[in-house]
C-alpha cells in the first residue's frame, strides 16, 4: 500500500483528501473487473475517475445491472457491515483510477476523522435514498418512465456541481438490464426522446433537462 498525496484544492469540493490515509490508487483500463461476485470482501473502493459498473449474477446465469457509477461514488462499502463476500461484480466501463482503503484502515479513519465520516455517511444516506427511489420506480413507474429516470441519473441531473449533462459511454443493452426491459423498448424510446429533443446524439449522448418532462408526467 502506498500513501496518497495531500489532494489539491477540489473542484467540485466533494471531492476527497485522502491526506493521513493509507489507499492505493489503481488504473483499470475500460472493460477490465476490478472485483467478481464471490470475492472476498475487505476494501471499500472509490470512484476518482471514470465509471464502474455493477451487475449481479442469478443461480439461473441471469445477469443485471444494478448500477453505473462514476466520479465520486463509494462502492464495495458492505464490508464495514461484516460483508464477507461481494455481491456484485464491479467492471471498468471505461478508463478508470479506483482509490483502494482496506477495511480496517477505512474504519480508523472514519472514527478519527470526523469531517472525512460525515461525507462518508452522506455518501450512505444518498445511496439508501437512491435504492428506495429505484424500487418505487421498478413498482410503479412505466419502462418509458423508468428509462427517461435512469438518463437522468447517469447524467447527474439535480447536482449542482455538475456542469454538464454529457453521458458516460453505455449499450442500449446495458441501459435494458438497468430499466428491466428489452433492448427493442429501449431503442424506441430513445429514439422517441430524440425526436422530441429531450437527447441530442454529436459524438456522445447529451441528456437535455427538457427529459425531466416524462419523469413528472401523470
Amino acid at each position: 500500500m502506498s500513501k496518497s498525496k495531500r489532494a489539491t484544492p477540489a473542484t467540485p469540493p466533494a471531492v476527497i483528501d485522502w491526506s493521513g490515509i493509507q489507499v492505493q490508487r489503481v488504473e483499470y483500463g475500460a472493460g477490465a473487473t476490478i472485483f467478481t461476485q464471490g470475492d472476498a470482501a475487505s476494501s471499500v473502493m472509490y470512484v476518482a475517475r471514470g465509471t464502474v459498473r455493477l451487475s449481479v449474477l442469478s443461480h439461473a446465469g441471469k445477469e443485471a445491472v444494478i448500477a453505473v457509477l462514476n466520479d465520486d461514488y463509494f462502492f464495495g462499502e458492505g464490508c464495514l457491515a461484516g460483508q464477507l463476500y461481494r455481491m456484485a461484480t464491479a467492471s471498468a466501463m471505461a478508463a478508470c483510477t479506483i482509490v483502494i482503503v482496506e477495511k480496517a484502515e477505512m474504519a480508523r479513519h472514519l472514527h478519527a476523522q470526523p469531517v472525512f465520516a460525515d461525507r462518508f455517511l452522506t455518501h450512505m444516506l444518498t445511496r439508501n435514498i437512491r435504492i428506495e427511489e429505484d424500487l418505487i420506480d421498478q413498482l410503479f413507474n412505466s419502462s418509458e418512465k423508468r428509462l427517461a429516470r435512469t438518463l437522468l441519473l447517469l447524467a447527474r441531473f439535480g447536482e449542482p456541481e455538475v456542469s454538464h449533462r454529457a453521458l458516460p459511454r453505455v449499450s442500449q443493452e446495458t441501459l435494458a438490464e438497468m430499466v428491466g426491459t428489452t433492448r427493442s423498448r429501449v431503442n424506441f424510446f430513445m429514439n422517441k426522446f430524440r425526436r422530441l429533443g429531450f437527447i441530442e446524439y454529436n459524438g456522445g449522448l447529451k441528456i437535455n433537462n427538457s427529459l425531466l418532462s416524462v419523469v413528472l408526467r401523470d
